[in-house]
């Protein structure tokens, strides 16, 4: 687990309203709070849910341990009853939620905590610290990998936002489409491929480049990828990798590729290409690297670039573009006395700030040929014929929509936790990594591409929408 490994990680005013309910005994009220995003990151058509593991262990292993209370006492704000019951609290709710590395949009919940108030309000800020970073890093990956259509490799250790940011990144990184990890740490934990070449240090350690880079090939053969650009890339890097690709095939071995780190990275990998092909050394890959993203490698593309890899790192890592998802954790039903949710929903003088109330569920809508067609978020209760969906835009704009030649309908949120204790075995993460790009993959070209995407076409069901309205009139 590379999430939190303590409840205090939490805002003050949770301990504080936990505590407020303590005393008014709503602590045992059951409650229904959804997770969900108010708009896409980086201006795109959809986002990459991840982090799901992470929440459900935090939840699994939630606790404050004697060193914990300890420290709370000598904040002189909460009481010693209060505390002794905090000691003994554990999460026993329940969680529904979207498979992690499911392609998801702005307002449809993607994941359901039920359970009892004071826990459900606990562990709100941690549940977002970890679903929304890992989100947020594994859409800015699918959007690169997307973009690169080959091979990417995540190095952003170095520049990552402090050590659990760096392994959460390279986790979240992998989800969404990069092949491998210069993290070793995250390569064990995670089992994540791990890939490198070797820095500029390792060049102007020797007396001269060919000898650095022929000394390097001596040790890692077949698998050597030289860096030619510390000095002059063409002028003398470039020659002394083919010189070293000569002797290695003298050894009855090749060259993997070389890597261009600065520069004019089209030309270069251009006139690169040119020369190792003149050479007779077609199998010599081109890596690049060097404040890449999405954009940047859009950019080399379409001006001729040669490149078979990317190494991505800074900007990816730390979300270039968007610093944070607008993931929210919204309280949407009680439970009254009777055992019927009560719905509740948040007005606001800001309309994107307004939340939808009750226990929902998403439908993804299909076409014959697996494409999605739409989404409609309802009432749990609410059951959508695939023949006639009927529903409203989320966005407003637009009257009732009627959704025909609908093939399937299928539920995003499924249980994976009971009691507190979470169903079934945590998936691969190759198993994750597929999905994400499987339903990318599934998005019409407008909706998935990197700039001024069109949006997905979101549908909120007919009794969701009445419900909503009512709550609405009676909040105004």
């Amino acid at each position: 687990m590379t999430g939190p490994q303590t409840a205090l990680l939490t805002d003050f005013y949770q301990l504080t309203m936990a505590q407020g309910y303590w005393h008014t005994g709503l602590r045992e009220r059951e409650v229904c709070f959804d997770y969900f995003f108010r708009s896409n990151p980086f201006g795109g058509g959809y986002t990459v849910t991840a982090g799901l593991p992470d929440a459900l262990a935090f939840l699994r292993d939630f606790a404050f341990t004697d060193e914990d209370l300890a420290h709370l006492d000598t904040l002189d704000v909460f009481g010693g009853k209060f505390l002794e019951y905090l000691g003994k609290l554990r999460f026993r709710g329940e969680v529904h939620a979207a498979a992690e590395g499911t392609v998801a949009f702005p307002m449809e919940p993607v994941l359901r905590v039920t359970g009892k108030l004071d826990e459900c309000q606990l562990v709100e800020s941690a549940l977002l610290n970890i679903l929304n970073f890992q989100s947020l890093v594994a859409t800015k990956a699918c959007r690169i990998y997307r973009e690169a259509g080959g091979d990417v490799m995540e190095f952003g250790l170095r520049r990552a936002q402090g050590v659990d940011g760096a392994i959460t990144a390279s986790r979240a990184a992998f989800v969404g489409g990069c092949a491998s990890t210069s993290n070793v740490e995250a390569g064990r934990l995670h089992g994540i491929p791990v890939a490198g070449t070797l820095a500029h240090s390792w060049v102007m350690a020797y007396e001269d480049e060919e000898t650095a880079l022929r000394r390097y090939a001596a040790i890692y053969g077949s698998s050597s990828v030289l860096l030619v650009d510390t000095y002059d890339t063409l002028g003398t890097g470039l020659p002394a990798a083919i010189a070293v690709a000569r002797e290695l095939e003298g050894r009855g071995k090749k060259l993997a590729g070389i890597r261009l780190d600065s520069g004019d990275l089209a030309k270069l990998s251009r006139e690169a290409r040119a020369m190792l092909d003149a050479e007779g050394l077609e199998d010599v890959k081109i890596v690049c690297s060097g404040d890449l993203d999405e954009h940047a490698i859009r950019d080399l593309k379409q001006r001729g670039a040669r490149i078979d890899g990317w190494g991505v790192g800074t900007r990816l890592v730390t979300a270039g573009g968007d610093p944070a998802l607008a993931g929210v954790y919204k309280l949407a039903a009680v439970r009254t006395k009777d055992g019927q949710w009560e719905p509740r929903s948040k007005t606001s003088d800001e309309p994107h700030k307004a939340t939808l109330p009750g226990v929902k569920q998403v439908w993804r809508l299909s076409g014959p040929d697996g494409g999605m067609v739409a989404d409609l978020i309802a009432l749990e209760s609410e059951d959508p014929d695939p023949g006639s969906i009927l529903g409203t835009r989320v966005s407003g704009k637009g009257g009732m929509e009627l959704i025909r030649g609908v093939h399937a309908v299928t539920p995003l949120l499924e249980p994976v936790m009971k009691g507190g204790k979470i169903l079934g075995e945590s998936e691969d993460l190759m198993t994750v990594r597929e999905r994400v790009q499987m339903q990318v993959g599934r998005l019409p070209g407008p909706v998935s591409r990197i700039d001024e995407p069109e949006e997905h076409l979101m549908l909120v069901g007919p009794d969701l929408l009445d419900l909503t309205q009512r709550l609405r009139v009676t909040h105004s």
